[in-house]
């Protein structure tokens, strides 16, 4: 593992701010409306109240979330990247010691808004982790350890599994918070899918006349090849090349950039793809 002063001081900046956020979001929100989030947080939190309502006891909400991420962060040092995971890691403690040290400030009682906004802020926070190279962890392993092998977006899958937190939040605490907790968990995605594109692809259809120098431009910035096929202007009735090729949605712009850069007068088709079958590159996490 290399480390730069310069670009893992910046990391180490962002994921200490990022879980500050994350835990007034959990101080807040989460708490104040009585939401589980899924994942590690969520279960970290039915535990804990679990052991409030039924013994009395109050058990730090570091102490659990570090043993229910034990699992993810093997699966994450074994099959995704050491440093990923130390940095996953950081962003774990320092989430939980904010989580157990800070006081929590309520901003409304309305369940509805808190579901809403509470979501978005937690979608941004795993957003923020994920373009730094690291997680926030539980299921977020798991879903990157999928999205890698499988090459599309997996964090929907993720969404399925909190469904398990969730009916046994509703059995013991009321089905409507759990209900409610569905539209956090669904807004907390939906940020999530805006913000990180790195397993969304798109398929690229450029009309060129300069289709090896289009092709090398798209491999030099993305590391992703190209198929030309060669074509004829309807109009000019005129020799044409179309470079095809299939980016991450995360480079497509600065791909099309690139393009534009090395023929100003191609015609760019980007769409979004939905499925990719066969070898794509990923950049592989560190």
């Amino acid at each position: 593992m290399k480390f730069s002063v310069k670009e893992d001081g910046k990391r180490i900046l962002v994921i200490f701010l990022a879980s500050l956020l994350m835990a007034l979001n959990i101080k807040s929100f989460v708490r104040t409306g009585g939401l589980y989030p899924g994942g590690a947080t969520g279960l970290t939190i039915l535990i804990q109240r679990i052991a409030e309502m039924f013994l009395h006891v109050a058990i730090p909400y570091t102490l659990v979330n570090v043993i229910l991420n034990a699992v993810p962060v093997y699966i994450g040092f074994r099959f995704i990247g050491k440093k990923f995971t130390l940095y996953s890691c950081l962003m774990i403690f320092l989430t939980g010691f904010f989580t157990d040290i800070i006081p929590g400030w309520t901003i409304t009682y309305d369940t509805l808004l808190i579901s809403i906004f509470g979501g978005m802020i937690n979608g941004l926070v795993i957003s923020i982790c994920l373009m730094m190279n690291a997680t926030t962890g539980g299921t977020d392993f798991i879903a990157i350890y999928l999205s890698d092998k499988k090459g599309v977006d997996s964090f929907n899958i993720v969404l399925g599994l909190n469904a398990v937190i969730l009916v046994a939040a509703g059995i013991l605490f009321g089905w409507d918070k759990a209900l409610y907790s569905i539209i956090f968990q669904y807004a907390s995605t939906q940020v999530l899918h805006v913000l990180y594109k790195k397993y969304q692809q798109k398929t690229l259809f450029v009309v060129t006349n300069h289709p090896q120098e289009i092709s090398n431009a798209i491999a030099e910035v993305s590391n992703h090849g190209a198929t030309i096929l060669e074509g004829e202007g309807s109009y000019e009735h005129c020799e044409r090349y179309v470079v095809y090729s299939v980016v991450s949605s995360a480079e497509s712009e600065k791909v099309i950039k690139a393009v534009r850069e090395t023929d100003p007068q191609a015609f760019i088709n980007a769409i979004r793809t939905e499925q990719v079958s066969g070898r794509f590159y990923q950049k592989p996490a560190e």
